[in-house]
């Protein structure tokens, strides 16, 4: 019968018995402007930067002379 030359690292075992899978990311609905956006990041919208329902930044567009 056959046998393994050298043995197996546990990392590469363990590789193979887990059975973790692939999720779709958890989307959040922002309560002031309605967006859809992932948990815990800020998101653009309308050039207002908004995290936790709040205005963080504005975007401030640059005059060429």
């Amino acid at each position: 019968m056959a046998h393994p030359k050298r043995r197996q690292s546990s990392t590469r075992r363990d590789k193979r018995r887990t059975h973790y899978k692939i999720e779709a990311p958890q989307i959040a609905i922002d309560k002031t402007t309605g967006e859809a956006h992932l948990y815990h990041r800020a998101h653009w919208t309308d050039g207002k930067l908004y995290y936790k329902g709040k205005v963080v930044l504005e975007k401030v567009q640059e005059v060429t002379e």
